[in-house]
């Protein structure tokens, strides 16, 4: 989507490629910016607010395997975004710091 100013948590490892928000009118944009597909998820503020109080209440998760760098797949109704726990879990520091707040306020 051109024109679209995306924000990712300054927990993401040095370079672009982590998960990224942005918005437009009405509605909140996901993507991991290393994804090969170019998936972006949308949904509403509420919604990304919904997320965004769970996953404050919640640790990040870990592995099982403690491969950090395997696929994680975010899904809505017919999209996929391919992330990995590493990168997922940087979102999640983010989201616990804030950072991601005023997307959710809209």
């Amino acid at each position: 989507m051109p024109g679209l100013v995306w924000q990712k948590s300054s927990y993401c490892p040095e370079g672009n490629s982590c998960i990224h928000i942005a918005t437009t009118p009405g509605t909140i944009h996901l993507t991991e910016s290393s994804d090969p597909t170019g998936a972006i998820l949308t949904t509403t503020p509420a919604t990304f607010g919904a997320l965004l109080a769970a996953l404050k209440t919640e640790p990040a998760p870990t592995s099982r395997d403690g491969n950090d760098d395997a696929p994680l797949r975010l899904r809505s109704a017919n999209t996929v975004v391919t992330t990995t726990r590493r990168k997922w879990n940087a979102f999640v520091l983010g989201v616990q710091a804030g950072e991601f707040d005023h997307f959710a306020a809209r």
